[in-house]
């Protein structure tokens, strides 16, 4: 047979590559910085915790008892702080008003808060001073710009010292006056931040495609409805997250306007919910509506987040 050309290799020649040494220093160092990072987080985590996680707990847990704020401890009664929001004709009423509020202000701001911002999107001197008074309003508080509307519009208000008392116009009397002025008063208040927001977006807009939209021949309209538009579409929906996240709690700028009335026609729901919570100590029931307000916060917000990026899927496909 034929010797193989092979030979083993002896056992004691094989080279045995030294495995690295711990480094117990570099182990200590990544526990340290494990230990800050935990340390960096905790405040924002407890107060997170402290302030919105128990409170929401504590408000469903109230929401199915009967408590009036003094009994101790709740009763608990079921569901029947629910079956009760769907029998109650003024928290129908105040959901159909904050939802014409929410649904009007939501579309009057965006719209008047991009066309002003259209407007005042070149940088002057004149252009900054338009943009403080516009932003104004929203920097001063609600309940503030109340109490001045209502020294306005009253029926002893301004206006009708100005027009008389033979032509007073019933801004704040008239159940249909009424809403219609408190709706304008928080258009008012409130489109300021979306300004503010647009013109921000509008400053993302590269300027050479806006130039190469002109050069191919796009008029005014048709390089915003197909240049700029399009480009803002996420800060189109931020501000629709946050005007209709606003108005769904609006409460303050009615309290101080109207304080409800006249005979309950202007009630918000939030309004509705400290009525029942404070004024008729059955905070049990109130927290129930909480509960529910809080539930059609969350899907409105993400069924717009949803929508927002299911089309902007479809426009990359």
């Amino acid at each position: 047979m034929q010797a193989s050309s092979t030979k083993a290799v002896p056992a004691a020649s094989v080279a045995v590559v030294p495995r690295p040494p711990s480094r117990p220093g570099r182990s200590r160092a990544k526990r340290r910085e494990s230990a800050i990072d935990i340390v960096m987080m905790a405040p924002p985590l407890i107060l997170v915790v402290g302030l919105v996680v128990v409170p929401i707990g504590i408000a469903v847990y109230l929401s199915f008892t009967d408590w009036n704020g003094f009994t101790t401890p709740p009763h608990p009664v079921g569901f029947r702080n629910y079956v009760r929001l769907t029998e109650d004709s003024a928290v129908r009423h105040a959901a159909f008003v904050t939802l014409l509020i929410t649904l009007v202000g939501t579309v009057v701001c965006n719209v008047l808060g991009l066309g002003v911002a259209l407007l005042l999107n070149r940088n002057s001197r004149l252009n900054a001073i338009l943009r403080v008074l516009v932003f104004y309003p929203y920097v001063v508080g609600p309940v503030i710009l109340g109490f001045l509307w209502s020294s306005i519009l009253g029926t002893d208000g301004a206006v009708n010292a100005v027009v008389g008392a033979k032509h007073s116009l019933p801004f704040l009397s008239d159940p249909t006056w009424a809403l219609a002025t408190v709706i304008c008063v928080i258009v008012w208040s409130s489109f300021g931040v979306n300004v503010v927001l647009y013109l921000a977006g509008l400053q993302t807009v590269p300027d050479s495609v806006i130039e190469a939209a002109k050069i191919d021949g796009a008029s005014p309209w048709q390089t915003f409805w197909r240049v700029k538009l399009p480009m803002l579409a996420p800060t189109v929906t931020v501000n629709v997250v946050l005007v209709v996240i606003g108005l769904l709690r609006v409460y303050e700028l009615i309290l101080a306007l109207t304080a409800g009335g006249p005979a309950g026609e202007t009630q918000s729901f939030v309004y509705n919910i400290l009525t029942s919570s404070f004024d008729n100590t059955q905070l049990g029931y109130g927290a129930a509506q909480s509960v529910v307000l809080m539930i059609v916060i969350i899907v409105v917000t993400v069924g717009i987040t949803s929508a927002r990026r299911r089309s902007e899927q479809a426009v990359s496909t």
